[in-house]
């Protein structure tokens, strides 16, 4: 019984960690189940491949930007953000939000939700998984590429595939 007891909470779990558990290192989950804040809903990168009306919204620096980003993906930036750069966009709009590892995108996401977004996503592991697990990326001329900004070094560990690019 007292087994029982002990493996039920963790058991419920899993429903909700297996929809977020396709990160591909566990170091890189643990790391960013510390670093969010959950103030904005989480999409894993399979689940945000699979939401054709939603836009993509890219919450770097644009030198970032500039080097890859998802296809089709509207650049909004972090410190450049300003609510004037999706006053087109429609309140209900699905939106993907994502950045590096998901940090500032967290934050911009939740200045959009404070703005009366309704269907803000943040992207779990944001592009360096999105590299990670394969899906595409394009340049700024929207031709396919591998390079991917990786922010730092020190953030540039969690970048397990493409090329890494620190200019």
């Amino acid at each position: 019984m007292k087994k029982t007891l002990i493996i039920l909470p963790f058991a419920l779990l899993i429903p909700f960690t297996a929809s977020l558990a396709q990160i591909t290192s566990g170091t890189y989950r643990a790391m960013l189940n510390t670093l969010y804040k959950k103030e904005v809903p989480l999409v894993s990168c399979e689940k945000a491949s699979q939401m054709p009306d939603a836009l993509f919204l890219d919450a770097r620096a644009y030198e970032e930007f500039k080097v890859s980003h998802i296809p089709d993906a509207r650049w909004v930036g972090y410190e450049e953000f300003t609510l004037d750069k999706v006053q087109s966009i429609g309140k209900n709009t699905p939106i993907v939000i994502y950045c590096s590892v998901g940090v500032r995108s967290e934050r911009i996401g939740k200045k959009l939700l404070d703005a009366g977004f309704t269907n803000v996503q943040n992207l779990y592991g944001s592009l360096f998984e999105w590299v990670n697990q394969d899906y595409p990326i394009v340049d700024a001329d929207g031709k396919p590429t591998r390079k991917v900004h990786a922010y730092s070094r020190a953030w540039g560990v969690w970048l397990n595939k493409g090329e890494k690019v620190y200019e």
